[in-house]
């Protein structure tokens, strides 16, 4: 029956063109308006390191001292003493010290200029914890960062830039005025959006650099940057002992036991740093978050995407209702050809399943000019100046559901004109024939 039902249908839509041309395109511009929001949104919120953001944690203590009353959360970062405590205390199964700075880079035997580079200062686990990928090469070492020893990571691109996308491990680049080992280089890695850093932009790109802890602390001192600090430092280039925040943590920890184990280890710190007096707030400002309830925090999905979602949606709750209108007139139309059914034996759920049937294929059609649509407001948000333009394209995922949301919606938006059609009495119907 569901094939007599589409030639029927497919019969009634090239009858009447324009209004099937007119339902077709309300579909299709509510789709690709709400599916172009639906899918920045999908892919500004997505996971960043599936499988692995569960057992991530992101530790915060508030080290400020004296205490201001007007931030209710713990700062993204950490002073110095702080993070390094806790990373010492080696409670996590995994766990990484990381900030970052600006740094000048260059590679002598290459002759190229000078190029200023991000530069992440981390530890040695950070490569496996966030499982990052490599094409040549390897971290370096727990050893490595002991022995605050002169070797480095590079990105992709910077391998591509200075080395043609050779294979550079063991070549030396020179970072501010030292000479350093590159022991690794990445392939492309982008998490998105780019969670292990508190103090960047959601959906920036990977640092170019990087270096053991220890070592970059000596190879770049002077330059890393104070985010927040409460008391002028006394000396800038030398940022481990000021009251500054600027430090930050990750740890892995792979059960349940763990984490709580780990909540209590890092809010007792910090109500023993508050006895003694280096603390103004002790637990009140302690977090140790995973993945996605720090990213939910930090408001990784900005506030216009979310409003244009909003708006999207309405538009497409208009675009229905006016499909409602269209398929109740198409339908109220053919009366007479339904009266006639009906008088022939046909029962009203066969002229329900009919009309059905027939929304479906205009939301079919209606889907398919909506992801031309959304193709279209994908590539007008990657044109923007804004920091996640280079997500908006359509996964596997929204793909699917753009014609699941079209022939969901034209189903919807046909219940209503299916029923009433469906109610037409043959004998008024044969009387006005």
């Amino acid at each position: 029956m569901f094939a007599y039902y589409l030639d029927l249908a497919l019969r009634s839509l090239k009858r009447n063109k324009v209004l099937t041309a007119l339902m077709v395109l309300a579909i299709a511009v509510g789709i690709g308006a709400s599916m172009t929001t639906l899918t920045v949104v999908h892919l500004l919120s997505g996971d960043p390191i599936p499988g692995k953001s569960g057992v991530l944690f992101f530790p915060q203590v508030d080290p400020e001292n004296p205490a201001r009353a007007d931030h209710p959360e713990p700062y993204p970062a950490m002073d110095y003493r702080s993070a390094t405590d806790l990373w010492n205390a080696h409670r996590a199964d995994r766990q990484a010290l990381v900030t970052s700075s600006s740094v000048k880079v260059r590679a002598p035997e290459t002759g190229r200029p000078p190029l200023i580079l991000s530069l992440l200062s981390t530890t040695a686990d950070f490569f496996p914890m966030f499982e990052v990928p490599f094409q040549y090469g390897s971290g370096w070492s727990a050893q490595d960062d002991a022995s605050h020893a002169r070797v480095a990571v590079i990105s992709a691109d910077l391998n591509a830039k200075l080395f043609g996308g050779a294979n550079s491990v063991g070549r030396s680049l020179r970072v501010r005025d030292t000479d350093v080992r590159i022991v690794g280089v990445l392939k492309p890695w982008r998490p998105t959006p780019l969670f292990y850093d508190p103090w960047s932009q959601n959906f920036s790109k990977t640092e170019d650099v990087f270096a053991p802890f220890a070592s970059s602390m000596e190879i770049n001192e002077g330059n890393f940057q104070a985010y927040t600090c409460w008391h002028v430092p006394d000396d800038t280039h030398h940022l481990q002992n000021s009251d500054c925040v600027w430090v930050w943590l990750w740890v892995e920890l792979d059960s349940p036991a763990k984490v709580g184990s780990y909540a209590r280890f890092v809010t007792d710190y910090a109500e023993q740093q508050k006895a003694m007096g280096r603390f103004a707030i002790g637990k009140e400002h302690v977090r140790v978050r995973d993945v996605m309830t720090m990213l939910t925090a930090r408001g990784m999905v900005p506030d216009d995407v979310r409003l244009q979602a909003w708006l999207a949606s309405a538009f497409l709750a208009i675009c229905l209702f006016n499909a409602v209108g269209l398929l109740l007139a198409k339908f109220l139309r053919r009366s007479g050809e339904i009266g006639v059914r009906r008088a022939l034996g046909a029962s009203r759920r066969a002229i329900f399943s009919q009309c059905l049937v027939e929304a479906g294929v205009i939301g079919l059609l209606g889907g398919f000019f909506g992801w031309l649509l959304t193709l279209t407001g994908l590539w007008l948000v990657r044109q923007q100046p804004v920091d996640y333009a280079h997500l908006a394209h359509v996964d596997t995922v929204m793909f699917l559901t753009t014609f699941v949301t079209a022939v969901a919606t034209s189903l919807l938006a046909g219940l209503i004109p299916a029923l009433r059609a469906s109610r037409v009495v043959p004998a008024w119907q044969l009387k006005a024939l």
